[in-house]
């Protein structure tokens, strides 16, 4: 496979800055098949089965975007330099990875102040990143963080405003409870408390898992043969209840349809071939692309992606490429918004065998598939 395969012509105006107000006004292209629907995410009452479970990622999105300054002694006195810090992922010991900009003018054992309560030393600069070891820990660290740092909206969304405060609401999911994401899982973000009621009255079930995002999601893949490209690892976790729920679904025949690709790939991490979900945590640095054989996921709620992305390629492996290829043409050329505050589609490749099979054991009295 190419890295070509995945790419398509996006018009700009369809790369969406703000989100859909309120959230869940946010249009919806339901696939199943072949066959497509224009509806909204409101919608999905009337869409998903009642005994359905969705999978929602729980991680909290911190404001891992920092402005600071490192200063220099010279000849001439002390030179002050601006410094542009975005975290990544935590390091051991409390540290961190982080992206840097201007990235040459930092060394080893240089202090970069970010505001009164925050500063950082660089304990190692590499060719593309830096370790800081901050001042703070805990709680000390998020107050300082929560004052100094802003939302970290991805490039395509920075390059055309900066964030602001409004971000901090609308980059964050409604049940976002563990810090720890540099980025949000954004097809959650078209949900709210009157959908999730709506949802849960139709007796559709939710359960909660944790993969935090990290900056590694939005870099290029660089490759031009797609089996080359080596995907950045994130840490996540699956709950004993949580695996119990999911198994518990798939023994009724329920479907699982996790929301969002960080949901999707972790539950299929912690999966065995024959989709039993076991507790799990760690990092994850699964790779899923045409020729993956889903192990627990029956569909996939998500937004539109960018060209050339593995996430284009996830979705591929889920519906087919020819498919997808179809459903994203149809979504610009009826002027779907796109990327992180844009649209959302919820993909079904109507793939029932697993199910049919759950219920002929049930009937016979067998162990669930």
């Amino acid at each position: 496979m190419k890295l070509s395969d995945f790419d398509f012509d996006l018009p700009e105006v369809l790369i969406a800055t703000r989100p859909a107000r309120p959230r869940s006004a946010a249009r919806l292209l339901v696939a199943e098949g072949d066959a497509m629907r224009d509806l909204h995410v409101y919608d999905l009452v009337k869409v998903l089965r009642p005994g359905d479970r969705l999978v929602l990622n729980d991680t909290r999105v911190i404001p891992a975007r920092l402005s600071g300054a490192r200063t220099r002694e010279s000849g001439q006195g002390p030179v002050t330099a601006r410094i542009e810090v975005t975290l990544m992922e935590p390091a051991p010991v409390g540290r961190w990875r982080a992206m840097a900009r201007p990235l040459r003018k930092l060394r080893p054992g240089e202090r970069i102040v970010f505001s009164e309560a925050l500063s950082a030393e660089v304990v190692e600069r590499g060719p593309e990143d830096v370790t800081l070891a901050f001042n703070l820990e805990g709680e000390a660290f998020e107050a300082a963080l929560a004052e100094a740092g802003a939302m970290p909206l991805p490039p395509y969304i920075a390059a055309r405003r900066a964030a602001d405060a409004q971000d901090r609401d609308d980059y964050q999911t409604v049940w976002a409870t563990r810090p720890g994401a540099v980025a949000a899982p954004t097809a959650s973000l078209h949900f709210d408390p009157p959908l999730l009621q709506a949802l849960a009255g139709r007796g559709v079930l939710f359960t909660h898992v944790t993969l935090h995002v990290g900056a590694g999601t939005f870099l290029p893949v660089k490759v031009d043969d797609v089996e080359d490209h080596k995907m950045h690892a994130e840490w996540g976790e699956v709950t004993e209840t949580a695996a119990a729920e999911i198994n518990s679904t798939r023994a009724a025949g329920g479907r699982i349809i996790p929301v969002g690709t960080t949901a999707l790939r972790l539950i299929e991490s912690a999966a065995a071939p024959d989709g039993t979900v076991h507790p799990w945590q760690g990092e994850t640095d699964i790779f899923i692309r045409p020729g993956y054989r889903f192990r627990v996921a029956d569909g996939l709620m998500t937004n539109f992606h960018l060209p050339k992305s593995t996430l284009m390629m996830l979705v591929s492996a889920l519906m087919g490429t020819d498919r997808i290829r179809r459903l994203y043409a149809h979504a610009i050329k009826t002027g779907y918004r796109f990327f992180s505050y844009g649209d959302a589609s919820l993909l079904v490749p109507e793939d029932e065998t697993r199910h049919g099979q759950v219920a002929e054991r049930q009937h016979r009295g067998g162990a669930p598939a």
